[in-house]
């Protein structure tokens, strides 16, 4: 039996869209019969988990950390990040052999992995689940075109170079890519998908929560997730007084945004529609899916949203529920218009408003695209599924090897 080990910027127990790909992607190849384990670099530790352990095993998996913090200025503390984790995969290889390095973005954990996969002479795949110069952009920590970008885009040029195959999780990226003048052969793309295990039928509403948040017989519009700038929560909350519905607004989740957004729907003329919940534990969030009739991602046009497929509304479709989106690259790889979900012009309150009323007063069709949608996951976006593109490119890499 193969060995692969993931190095991660970050993996369970905490909980992102990151860590649960990482879940769905190494539980599905335990399931096909490689023996698969995470090693986590110093960034672990940036989200909170103090580095006391230099293994642990979580839902079944196991992670190996690189038990350091970052220090240092900028640049070198990057570069000494690269070192550690280097020195943490090669150490580890003497403690647990693998036969192929598979890295995911950002590219300091890829620089890492080429480095150990050269000394060790073992093959090297690197996964890219978004460009890390536009992430930085669309949270609001970067600018376009800055010497910062233009750096974090040479490495990740850098890396997919040194490279034996690229993953990437979307068309958007793959397309990128190819344009740089990346030989298209060398790319594969992994999509987003999610456990369909996980899914059963959606739980009936929860009546006593209703009550306590007031929207008790309401039709409700929900987004549940992360609250960046990109995410175009501001233009959702903006829509609420152009709906002729009368729908209330759902939020649920935190983060940079959520300040300026609380002031935003204290001004506006539906504040008394708008509902704020803040950050909820993980295992209560069904409870919130389960009031909520839309889910919208109204998320804005910018490189980030046009390239990268996102995951949330892949989970709200296999939940077997309505989708509304705006029209961005990303959102429409995933969203069939009319179909599987509802797209509208992004940056366009008022077009949001118009679409959400339209899917609102639609009633009839609710049944037929729960079902679509759901469909369209499973046939399509199935991780039991998806796991087969890796499977070809890892034999035949390990069998070069050889």
């Amino acid at each position: 039996m193969s060995r692969i080990l993931h190095v991660l910027d970050h993996s369970l127990p905490l909980h992102s869209g990151y860590t649960f790909r990482t879940r769905a992607i190494m539980k599905a190849q335990a399931g096909a019969g490689w023996d698969v384990a995470g090693l986590t670099g110093q960034r672990h530790y940036q989200h909170g988990v103090l580095p006391d352990l230099a293994q642990e095993t979580v839902e079944g998996l196991r992670f190996f950390r690189t038990q350091s913090l970052p220090s240092g200025p900028p640049l070198l503390r990057e570069w000494a990040e690269v070192r550690a984790l280097a020195d943490r995969i090669i150490a580890l290889h003497r403690e647990w052999p693998f036969d192929l390095i598979h890295a995911h973005s950002p590219a300091l954990n890829g620089l890492a992995g080429a480095r150990a996969a050269k000394k060790l002479g073992l093959p090297f795949v690197y996964e890219i689940r978004a460009f890390w110069e536009d992430a930085a952009v669309g949270n609001g920590t970067g600018t376009e075109g800055s010497a910062r970008y233009r750096m974090t885009r040479a490495l990740e040029n850098r890396v997919v170079k040194r490279a034996d195959r690229v993953a990437v999780i979307c068309e958007g990226l793959r397309s990128d890519l190819v344009a740089r003048g990346v030989a298209a052969d060398k790319i594969f793309v992994s999509p987003n998908g999610v456990d369909m295990e996980l899914f059963g039928n959606p739980p009936p509403p929860d009546t006593a929560l209703s009550a306590e948040l007031g929207l008790t017989d309401k039709k409700v519009i929900g987004y549940i997730g992360s609250f960046y700038d990109y995410e175009g929560i501001d233009d959702l909350i903006a829509a609420m007084p152009l709906m002729k519905s009368g729908a209330h607004l759902l939020l649920v989740g935190g983060g940079p945004m959520e300040a300026a957004l609380r002031a935003q729907a204290e001004s506006s003329p539906a504040k008394d529609r708008i509902h704020f919940v803040g950050r909820v534990p993980h295992e209560e969030v069904e409870r919130y899916y389960s009031l909520v009739d839309i889910l919208a991602y109204p998320r804005k046009s910018m490189r980030l949203t046009d390239l990268v497929t996102p995951l949330k509304p892949l989970e709200a479709m296999a939940q077997g529920r309505l989708v509304a989106a705006s029209s961005v690259g990303g959102h429409k790889e995933l969203i069939e218009d009319g179909v599987t979900g509802t797209l509208f012009a992004p940056d366009d309150p008022d077009a949001a408003a118009k679409a959400l009323d339209a899917l609102l007063a639609d009633t009839e069709s609710w049944p037929q695209r729960k079902a679509d949608a759901r469909a369209f996951v499973s046939k399509e976006r199935n991780w039991s599924k998806n796991i087969v593109r890796y499977d070809p490119v890892y034999h035949f890499l390990l069998g070069r090897a050889k």
